[in-house]
């Protein structure tokens, strides 16, 4: 599981209240892993480990080997939102990336360039009108262009608990005209039980999932199944050269923070 399901909005919070800064220390690491727990175990009825669910905090093995990005209402100090990078070098000394539990990667293992995984993406209920979400890219970016980084992976998740109705429709539009070469498709570790006998006629896409279509994204194949978060998790890959020009504009510019460390590893 990768991502939290993100409501849709407009970009309309004042910059100057939320600002996007990477962890600097245990008590930021631990203010994403609350929050990761707030939204996967409270909201969203993921089962977690028992460590977890004793300590309230969402963590794995993985933590350790990520940066993780934070944004936080200037007003109350508080993280809004949240997502953890695992870098190339990083994920070698983890034994691999998270996404590698539900994928079999192929040949994206061995893509050109820098590769970065993002994931634990997650949003505060009450600041799901679009403004986190839009710094949160907007760090991302930066810290994309500071790493000089070529490849963006993660993974989407669609809910499952109308068992997979939507899943199997979104994934029925998403092969259209989303997926990415033969060449470059992941193979899901444990594929989506058989598409049930009666498909929604009109799927809601999840809005995490639209925007990286949006930003240029492509899907890497059929989803996996993740019983334990209850959603079908779809590979993403997104090419920074693929970002379309209105995006970059938007995006690579600076971030809006006040801390001289914002964004900075």
């Amino acid at each position: 599981m990768q991502t939290a399901i993100l409501n849709e909005g407009q970009w309309n919070l004042p910059r100057n209240m939320l600002r996007a800064d990477v962890a600097r220390d245990d008590a930021d690491i631990m203010a994403s892993q609350r929050l990761r727990y707030q939204v996967f175990a409270e909201e969203m009825g993921a089962e977690l480990s028992q460590a977890s669910v004793i300590c309230g905090l969402d963590q794995d093995r993985y933590d350790r080997y990520c940066h993780h990005l934070l944004v936080r209402d200037t007003q109350t100090g508080a993280a809004v939102a949240s997502t953890r990078i695992l870098l190339d070098q990083q994920a070698r000394l983890a034994g691999g990336f998270y996404s590698e539990n539900e994928f079999q990667l192929g040949e994206v293992a061995r893509l050109e360039g820098r590769v970065m995984e993002v994931g634990r993406t997650c949003v505060h209920p009450d600041y799901r009108n679009g403004a986190a979400i839009g710094v949160l890219w907007a760090g991302l970016a930066q810290f994309m262009s500071r790493h000089r980084i070529d490849h963006l992976i993660g993974c989407a998740s669609i809910p499952m608990q109308d068992g997979g109705h939507q899943a199997h429709a979104i994934m029925e539009r998403l092969r259209e005209k989303y997926l990415v070469p033969e060449a470059l498709r992941v193979m899901p570790r444990l594929p989506l039980p058989p598409c049930p006998p009666a498909l929604p006629e009109q799927p809601l896409m999840p809005p995490l999932l639209k925007a990286y279509l949006r930003l240029g994204a492509r899907i890497g194949g059929e989803p996996c199944w993740d019983p334990d978060f209850r959603v079908a998790d779809v590979f993403i890959l997104l090419k920074r050269e693929d970002l379309p020009a209105r995006y970059q504009r938007h995006f690579m510019r600076t971030a809006p923070h006040r801390h001289p460390n914002a964004i900075h590893p």
